[in-house]
């Protein structure tokens, strides 16, 4: 039936749908940078949730396994929706993810039954993909991108891998090759200096020297956690894991409601739209893409 004019076209009611499914997807695109700035307070908020994550992790699975499980499943899908669903950076959401996966970071390298060498070259090789395919997709591995969907959903697949894997070097050092937790801990705190200095004197990609440092903090934090939380005849002062992560977890609230209500942490920069890209039809023809514009 038709009211008014001409009838529509196929060719044209086809880009009239096409356009609808552009806007609803550009609707669902973040407005601004979704992760923070990189400040000194970002390292230690995100060494302090490896640790919290670690004694959180060891201890649930002390109470119950199955509820371990339960809580750092259910814990990581609930604080992934809520970070996706948010269309800004907001600290207490992203940070509450972080803690998230820490978690259940923990529980995934403590999965694969390949011994700590053999779990530490898996997710090697898993975090490798990732960087690839992410790269290879985008262009781009720097966190000062993440304006997109995409770009969001390749992050914290990388995230999550960095800490199976950092959780998996942590125990390697400490039990396999018979370190110690102190001692791992102070030789990570040593590495996780060499990217800034191969930046800062040697002109390391800023990208590179970032997520390289990024990798450490998390063998680096699961070290102090367990020398804290650990008995003495597993080279630990004796704390308890419940204490580390409930000690922990004061500290990251207490940071992240101070970044929060300073701003300090925010990517300045907004997403002009036309650095959002367009997703395109595999039969668009050039006057397509041009009618989009």
């Amino acid at each position: 039936m038709m009211f008014f004019g001409r009838p529509m076209s196929p060719v044209r009611k086809e880009h009239s749908m096409r356009s609808k499914s552009h806007r609803l997807i550009r609707g669902r695109e973040p407005l601004a940078p979704k992760v923070p700035e990189i400040t000194a307070l970002f390292w230690v908020i995100k060494i302090l949730t490896t640790g919290m994550g670690e004694a959180t992790a060891d201890f649930l699975a002390g109470v119950n396994l199955v509820l371990a499980a339960a809580i750092g499943l259910l814990g990581f899908v609930a604080a992934l929706w809520l970070q996706f669903r948010s269309r800004r950076y907001q600290a207490p959401v992203y940070w509450f993810a972080v803690v998230m996966l820490a978690v259940f970071g923990t529980m995934a390298a403590d999965g694969p039954p390949f011994g700590h060498i053999g779990t530490t070259i898996f997710y090697a090789v898993v975090l490798a993909v990732v960087f690839r395919r992410w790269h290879r997709s985008e262009g781009t591995l720097s966190i000062h991108s993440i304006v997109t969907r995409r770009r969001e959903t390749y992050y914290w697949c990388t995230v999550l891998a960095t800490f199976a894997l950092g959780t998996a070097l942590g125990d390697l050092t400490a039990s396999t090759l018979h370190l110690g937790f102190l001692p791992s801990g102070i030789m990570f705190a040593v590495i996780i200096a060499l990217p800034a200095i191969a930046w800062w004197r040697f002109g390391l990609g800023e990208v590179a020297a970032f997520w390289l440092a990024y990798i450490v903090t998390r063998p680096l934090g699961a070290s102090f956690a367990d020398w804290l939380g650990k008995p003495h005849d597993r080279t630990g002062v004796g704390l308890g894991d419940g204490v580390v992560s409930a000690i922990a977890t004061v500290l990251i609230v207490a940071l992240v409601a101070y970044v929060t209500v300073t701003r300090r942490d925010i990517q300045r920069q907004q997403i002009p739209p036309a650095a959002i890209p367009q997703p395109t039809h595999p039969d668009d023809s050039p006057q397509d893409r041009a009618l989009r514009r």
